[in-house]
């Protein structure tokens, strides 16, 4: 038996196979990752994926390029890193589990391949819960361009930490240790360097949907943010909050880019009471 929390299942998504977590039962939810040094989906949603578990099924894939996805066969190949690419290897593993509709939940970087997904899919969508999400216009943050930057090292790993949460008493000498080694596994540093290589401010745009598609977004949506964000600014999330229709915007003060980790308990309360809504209005319908 595996011993690594992080490995899941393989799914075929497309031409390669995907690491994924697949939990509980009940109305789907997709839980998208955000881009950090080493990242893979269980270290991002670890304390979200149980909860949810309780009452649905939870779907947390490695994007490509990071975690225990399959790579490329170049992992250096900024090619196959581009937000098309993403949003086919979500409705890829949809298609394969055989769910017409889900949740979507993306973190930073997975809040714009979220987005990106329910404007090219609004039909596989069922609601969005956005945090700390990129995908509209703003200018890279000093926090971005250090995460997209890193190198591996420890130090360069706890300075990151430092960006990424509010209280430092949450980012330990221990969970540095353990990212870094993570980002430094083999495969990993090649495809991330190959991702967003300076100058950055391309790959802000490059994750944009389109004012008028998002303003035509359909869905009910979640928008959480944390109030000292160092990486991606409030104002995104605002921005959000005016063009989705119906939207509503949960800011956590004394907060950074962490929220899953930082507020943990108080925000998978949120998103499981706000996608409760839909279950009920479901049923009723």
């Amino acid at each position: 038996m595996n011993s690594n929390p992080e490995i899941g299942q393989r799914v075929r998504t497309g031409s390669f196979d995907s690491n994924v977590h697949d939990l509980g039962q009940g109305a789907p939810v997709t839980l998208l990752h955000g881009s950090g040094p080493g990242v893979s989906a269980w270290a991002n949603w670890r304390m979200l994926l149980p909860v949810l578990a309780r009452t649905r099924r939870v779907l947390a894939p490695d994007l490509r390029g990071f975690g225990y996805t399959e790579r490329p066969q170049n992992p250096a190949d900024g090619s196959a890193y581009q937000l098309e690419h993403w949003v086919q290897q979500v409705i890829d593993l949809l298609d394969s589990l055989g769910i017409e509709q889900t949740d979507l939940v993306g973190n930073s970087f997975g809040g714009a391949l979220a987005l990106a997904t329910a404007i090219r899919h609004p039909q596989r969508i069922r609601r969005l819960v956005l945090m700390g999400s990129v995908g509209v216009p703003f200018e890279l943050t000093a926090g971005l361009n250090a995460v997209w930057g890193y190198t591996p090292s420890i130090a360069n790993m706890l300075a990151l930490l430092d960006v990424f949460a509010y209280d430092r008493a949450l980012v330990t000498d221990e969970l540095a240790a353990l990212r870094y080694q993570a980002s430094i596994r083999p495969g990993f540093q090649e495809s991330f360097g190959a991702m967003f290589p300076a100058p950055r401010q391309r790959w802000v745009a490059a994750m944009e949907s389109r004012e008028q598609d998002i303003r035509r977004l359909p869905h009910d949506t979640l928008i959480v943010h944390g109030r000292e964000d160092k990486v991606i600014p409030l104002s995104n999330s605002l921005t959000l909050a005016q063009w989705i229709q119906r939207a509503q915007l949960h800011v956590f003060g004394q907060c950074g880019h962490w929220t899953q980790i930082e507020h943990a308990a108080r925000f998978a309360q949120l998103v499981e009471n706000f996608l409760a809504e839909a279950d009920v209005q479901g049923a009723g319908a």
